[in-house]
């Protein structure tokens, strides 16, 4: 009786324990609950077999080592039958859901504007938000800047990030939550906030991934409906007022123990702890991600993976995500993963890209040949070699019908010292310059510089003149010399071109009648698409 007694304080002790440190999800699936049953009948299994001379008869041992050698079985066993690729191979290719074949990559994601262009990217935003943290003493000593999520917010794109605890002692001392959040600009690295206050009531951020007990964000789910419900991707959003929340997405396991699928969100008031769900249909709008990239990034490697079954040695027409994937906002304003799928084998090149919606799911492919986002970022790295700059991983825009990676160019100190554009058909058509506009004009000059496979009429929309060369300059700029003309009757407008779009504008002179192609009428300086004087032919 006294050995039932003792044992039975094990197990109430270590599961108590292992439930409230370990949070174990109680679900077929999940190995918390089979796990925990293998932990403790192993310690009792080795408790008895120590004693094992004097109970070599009882039935306790009889009784422990079932369940012993059942929970062993069963970790080992089921979870190999249910989740095996081998047996489950149709399952995992189709846990993407249907990928349909995209015509036009200008109705998906729509021309940007300059503005719009994300140039910082997350490591800029811990250096930009770290600054501002340790620039208030009191404050830096305090607290540590959490993980930085891109979001839209009021039709702007930011970096945004909670203040966390620094440490246990510093968690006891701030228990009301700590004070605020971080946002950075994605778009321009001199606008950094530090938010405190939403309509003068201070911001108190007291359930996070960094508080202990029950403070414990994780816990405070876990312990509040959640005990059977797979949880993850804890981000830090806010609404479009600036009040702050936690989206955490809901899933589920659809093969075995394997086959993550999202199935709703909560969303968690950081100073309250209020929780609602909802289901991926009703999910407020504000909210940018349901997804999360890790789902979707598996999903398409195993989609890829078994498209022509599991016994493929060959590897024919086998294809796989490229080495990253990037969150990309589309014409109607909706979030998209971007990753481009390469031949299984190949290193640099592609043979399309595939949009994810973050929040249904719904895929596209574009089957487009071009490079992979480390092609692109060793061609603009490549561009600028005697600086020896490091790219950022590239975002994928719509510039001017073109799908293309932009990214930043930083020193040693990871300051952005250039902007970096490569065409993601060709990744030998490259950009830089030392702010955007420099760089979309470097870069459409490449595009339409004689020799490259992306002809003018790739753009979204063109216009045409023909008019009298009124006056005529050049200037050059990171080594290409670029040539500024008025037209007779277009005083307002200064129209910019380089040598590489023809060999007739350096030629060129006042009084010459040319014709002229661009693609954009909205602007006072205005970039040729194609350039023609007419006075000779060459």
């Amino acid at each position: 009786m006294k050995k039932i007694i003792f044992y039975s304080v094990i197990i109430i002790v270590l599961s108590s324990l292992y439930f409230y440190f370990f949070l174990p999800t109680l679900n077929f699936g999940f190995y918390g609950l089979p796990f925990i049953f293998l932990l403790l009948s192993g310690l009792l299994f080795l408790l008895e077999n120590y004693n094992k001379k004097n109970n070599r008869n009882n039935n306790i041992n009889s009784i422990i080592d079932s369940i012993f050698w059942l929970s062993l079985s069963f970790i080992i066993i089921v979870p190999s039958v249910s989740t095996w690729a081998i047996f489950h191979h149709e399952k995992y290719k189709e846990l993407i859901g249907d990928v349909k074949i995209g015509e036009n990559f200008t109705n998906q994601v729509a021309p940007i504007s300059n503005e719009e262009i994300r140039i910082v990217d997350k490591p800029m935003a811990y250096r930009l938000g770290d600054k501002v943290i340790g620039s208030i003493p009191s404050l830096g000593s305090q607290v540590d800047v959490g993980v930085f999520s891109i979001q839209r917010v009021n039709n702007k794109l930011y970096w945004v990030a909670p203040l966390l605890h620094s440490g246990f002692f510093k968690w006891q001392k701030n228990n009301e939550g700590t004070p605020g959040y971080i946002m950075v600009s994605a778009t321009n690295e001199r606008d950094v906030k530090l938010i405190q206050k939403i309509n003068n009531k201070p911001i108190k951020i007291r359930y996070q991934t960094e508080a202990f007990f029950s403070d414990n964000l994780k816990r405070h789910i876990y312990f509040n409906g959640y005990t059977t419900t797979g949880f993850t991707d804890f981000t830090f959003e806010i609404n479009d007022d600036g009040e702050p929340f936690w989206v955490v997405t809901l899933y589920s396991k659809q093969i075995g123990f394997s086959g993550k699928e999202a199935i709703g969100i909560i969303i968690v008031n950081p100073e309250l702890g209020e929780i609602n769900e909802y289901s991926i249909e009703d999910a407020p709008t504000w909210v940018d991600r349901i997804q999360p990239s890790e789902f979707v990034f598996d999903q398409i490697h195993d989609w890829g993976e078994y498209v022509e079954g599991y016994w493929n040695f060959a590897n024919e027409n086998k294809l796989e995500p490229s080495n990253g994937i990037s969150l990309i906002y589309g014409s109607n304003n909706r979030s998209y993963w971007y990753t481009g799928i390469t031949s299984v084998g190949s290193d640099e090149g592609t043979v399309g890209f595939i949009l994810v919606d973050t929040r249904t799911k719904k895929s596209i492919w574009y089957k487009q040949k071009g490079a992979t986002e480390i092609a692109a970022q060793r061609s603009a790295m490549g561009k600028v070699q005697e600086k020896r700059y490091a790219a950022s991983f590239p975002i994928t825009y719509n510039i001017n019908g073109i799908p293309t990676y932009v990214m930043s160019l930083k020193d040693n100190a990871g300051l952005i010292k250039m902007i970096a554009m490569v065409s993601v058909e060709d990744y030998t058509i490259v950009g830089v310059g030392n702010n955007m506009a420099e760089t979309v004009r470097s870069y459409k000059n490449a595009l339409n510089s004689n020799g490259n496979n992306i002809v003018p009429s790739s753009f979204s929309k063109m216009y045409s003149v023909e008019a009298t060369v009124s006056r005529i300059s050049s200037d050059i700029r990171n080594g290409n010399t670029f040539y500024y003309l008025i037209l007779s009757d277009y005083e307002n407008k200064l129209f910019i071109g380089s040598s590489l779009i023809s060999n007739e504008l350096p030629i060129t002179q006042k009084g010459d009648s040319v014709r002229i192609m661009y693609d954009d009428n909205t602007n006072e300086l205005i970039d040729i698409i194609t350039f023609e004087n007419l006075n000779f032919e060459l």
